[in-house]
Protein backbone atom coordinates (compact mmCIF):
# COMPACT_ATOMS: atom_id res chain seq x y z
CA UNK A 1 0.00 0.00 0.00
CA UNK A 2 1.40 3.48 -0.76
CA UNK A 3 1.24 6.42 1.83
CA UNK A 4 0.91 9.70 0.30
CA UNK A 5 2.12 12.61 2.30
CA UNK A 6 -0.90 14.33 2.59
CA UNK A 7 -2.77 11.22 4.10
CA UNK A 8 0.46 10.84 6.18
CA UNK A 9 -0.03 14.72 7.74
CA UNK A 10 -3.57 14.25 8.50
CA UNK A 11 -3.26 11.32 10.40
CA UNK A 12 -0.69 12.81 11.91
CA UNK A 13 -2.73 16.35 12.89
CA UNK A 14 -5.98 13.92 14.20
CA UNK A 15 -2.96 11.82 16.30
CA UNK A 16 -2.28 15.03 17.60
CA UNK A 17 -5.70 16.27 18.59
CA UNK A 18 -6.22 12.92 20.44
CA UNK A 19 -2.87 12.94 22.18
CA UNK A 20 -2.65 10.83 24.66
CA UNK A 21 -2.29 12.35 28.40
CA UNK A 22 0.42 9.88 29.30
CA UNK A 23 3.75 9.81 28.24
CA UNK A 24 5.57 6.72 26.84
CA UNK A 25 9.04 7.08 27.95
CA UNK A 26 10.88 9.90 29.78
CA UNK A 27 14.77 10.14 28.79
CA UNK A 28 17.57 12.61 30.21
CA UNK A 29 20.27 14.59 28.06
CA UNK A 30 23.04 16.49 29.20
CA UNK A 31 23.98 20.09 27.40
CA UNK A 32 25.90 20.00 24.61
CA UNK A 33 25.68 16.27 24.50
CA UNK A 34 23.87 13.59 22.17
CA UNK A 35 20.23 11.94 23.10
CA UNK A 36 18.26 9.13 21.30
CA UNK A 37 15.05 9.51 21.63
CA UNK A 38 13.09 5.99 21.50
CA UNK A 39 10.25 5.02 18.97
CA UNK A 40 10.08 1.48 17.95
CA UNK A 41 7.17 -0.43 15.95
CA UNK A 42 6.17 -3.94 17.69
CA UNK A 43 6.13 -5.21 13.81
CA UNK A 44 8.80 -6.38 12.72
CA UNK A 45 9.95 -7.19 9.04
CA UNK A 46 8.29 -4.24 7.37
CA UNK A 47 9.36 -3.42 4.31
CA UNK A 48 11.22 -0.18 4.29
CA UNK A 49 9.08 1.28 1.52
CA UNK A 50 6.22 0.94 3.33
CA UNK A 51 6.95 2.89 6.71
CA UNK A 52 6.31 6.46 7.33
CA UNK A 53 7.24 8.16 10.64
CA UNK A 54 6.58 11.41 11.57
CA UNK A 55 8.34 13.53 14.66
CA UNK A 56 7.62 16.51 15.60
CA UNK A 57 8.31 18.59 19.16
CA UNK A 58 6.94 20.17 21.93
CA UNK A 59 5.92 23.22 19.37
CA UNK A 60 4.51 21.17 16.64
CA UNK A 61 8.07 21.79 14.76
CA UNK A 62 8.86 19.14 11.99
CA UNK A 63 11.94 17.19 13.51
CA UNK A 64 12.61 14.37 10.92
CA UNK A 65 9.72 12.12 8.85
CA UNK A 66 10.42 8.91 7.10
CA UNK A 67 7.69 9.02 4.02
CA UNK A 68 7.77 5.40 2.50
CA UNK A 69 11.23 4.76 3.88
CA UNK A 70 12.83 8.01 2.34
CA UNK A 71 14.09 10.31 5.04
CA UNK A 72 12.64 13.98 4.79
CA UNK A 73 13.81 17.08 6.03
CA UNK A 74 11.66 19.12 3.49
CA UNK A 75 9.92 22.14 6.13
CA UNK A 76 12.32 21.00 8.91
CA UNK A 77 12.41 23.37 11.92
CA UNK A 78 15.53 25.30 11.58
CA UNK A 79 16.61 24.51 14.88
CA UNK A 80 16.99 20.99 14.02
CA UNK A 81 18.93 21.38 10.51
CA UNK A 82 21.80 18.94 10.77
CA UNK A 83 21.29 17.67 14.43
CA UNK A 84 18.68 14.95 14.09
CA UNK A 85 19.83 11.16 12.60
CA UNK A 86 18.25 8.40 12.21
CA UNK A 87 19.24 4.51 12.36
CA UNK A 88 18.08 3.38 8.52
CA UNK A 89 19.60 -0.09 9.08
CA UNK A 90 17.34 -0.11 11.92
CA UNK A 91 14.19 0.45 10.16
CA UNK A 92 13.08 -2.80 8.99
CA UNK A 93 13.37 -4.00 12.91
CA UNK A 94 10.62 -1.67 14.03
CA UNK A 95 13.57 0.89 15.54
CA UNK A 96 12.53 4.16 14.24
CA UNK A 97 14.33 6.01 17.18
CA UNK A 98 16.30 9.67 16.58
CA UNK A 99 19.53 10.95 17.54
CA UNK A 100 19.06 14.75 18.55
CA UNK A 101 22.70 15.94 18.35
CA UNK A 102 24.13 19.00 20.53
CA UNK A 103 21.17 18.96 23.05
CA UNK A 104 20.66 23.11 24.41
CA UNK A 105 17.94 23.91 27.41
CA UNK A 106 15.52 24.43 24.33
CA UNK A 107 15.32 20.87 23.19
CA UNK A 108 13.64 20.09 26.81
CA UNK A 109 9.74 19.02 26.01
CA UNK A 110 8.30 16.36 24.80
CA UNK A 111 8.13 14.80 21.29
CA UNK A 112 5.89 13.48 19.40
CA UNK A 113 6.34 10.55 16.91
CA UNK A 114 3.45 8.55 14.65
CA UNK A 115 4.01 5.23 12.80
CA UNK A 116 2.08 4.66 9.70
CA UNK A 117 2.10 1.35 7.94
CA UNK A 118 -0.50 -0.18 6.02
CA UNK A 119 -1.36 -2.97 8.53
CA UNK A 120 -0.40 -0.67 11.95
CA UNK A 121 0.16 2.29 13.35
CA UNK A 122 1.02 3.77 16.52
CA UNK A 123 1.26 7.22 18.37
CA UNK A 124 3.74 8.23 21.07
CA UNK A 125 5.28 10.63 23.11
CA UNK A 126 8.95 10.78 24.19
CA UNK A 127 9.34 13.35 27.40
CA UNK A 128 13.19 15.06 27.11
CA UNK A 129 14.85 16.61 30.30
CA UNK A 130 18.20 18.52 29.96
CA UNK A 131 20.75 18.36 32.90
Amino acid sequence: MSVNIDSCCFIFVIAVLIKKASLDVTVVGFTGRSVILPCSSAEHGLKLQDISVLWRDKDDVKIYDLIEGKASVEKQGPRYKNRAETFPEEYERGNCSIKLINLTRKDEGDFSYFIIHSSYSKQGTVRLFIN
